[in-house]
């Protein structure tokens, strides 16, 4: 999701956790359930994550395939505030990227609703890159792909990544999603118009490789 469907305009800290073993598919636009696994947990956004976020997804490494993150800490907060109405209206869900034990956010994971009922959701996600190479991506994509299918009952879940984006495209190919297409000259980034591959994973897709994923588990807030 490398254009954002927010706009702009518009020290890492021991947690507890607590572990239970099932979500019902209404609890989510109340408030996000916090997704476990091995070493990864996802959770609701806080304003508190901002300055965290705005820190490690503002640098050059991190930003140059995405639409512009907020350039300021009140930026991220207003983005954060979006997000929970956004959830809350049953239309978008953003989680915060956290560290088993540690509750310092060091990115986010979006699934945003295109077809009315969220029968097509298109998914994207942008993570510090001090975290690159380390399974973060690999764990929390796993854990929010569960989360579309099963939970939220997403049929069709779409991405994008630019041509040039050789991170991107790896790492979306590594969680079974399917190239489809190229769009051409379809994003905008600094005045240039760039080339996008279209990928798409299916419920089916989802249903055939689950059983080859490591067992994630859900708690409840």
């Amino acid at each position: 999701m490398e254009k954002m469907p927010y706009q702009v305009e518009l020290d890492v800290m021991p947690v507890p956790t607590t572990v239970v073993s099932s979500v019902t598919s209404s609890d989510w636009q109340q408030g996000l359930p916090t997704l476990m696994g091995r070493q990864v947990v996802l959770r609701e956004l806080r304003a508190s994550d901002a300055p965290s976020l705005f820190a490690l997804l503002t640098t050059e490494e991190v930003s140059r395939f995405i639409s512009p993150p907020p350039s300021t800490v009140e930026g991220f907060e207003k983005f954060i505030a979006w997000t929970q109405r956004q959830r809350a209206a049953g239309t978008y869900v953003c989680f915060a990227v956290t560290l088993r034990g540690f509750d310092t956010a060091i990115g986010i994971f979006q699934v945003r609703d295109i077809s009315s009922g969220f029968e097509t959701a298109e998914w994207g996600f942008a993570i510090g890159s001090a975290f690159w190479g380390t399974g973060v991506f690999q764990e929390g994509a796993e854990l929010v792909l569960q989360f579309a299918f099963e939970t939220i009952g997403v049929h069709r879940l779409e991405a994008r990544a630019a041509v040039l984006n050789g991170r991107g495209n790896g790492a979306l190919q590594k969680v079974g999603a399917v190239q489809e297409g190229v769009l051409r000259k379809s994003f905008l980034r600094d005045g240039e118009y760039l080339d996008q591959v279209l990928y798409a994973m299916l419920d089916v897709d989802w249903r055939r490789q689950r059983e080859t994923m490591a067992p994630v588990s859900v708690s409840i807030h």
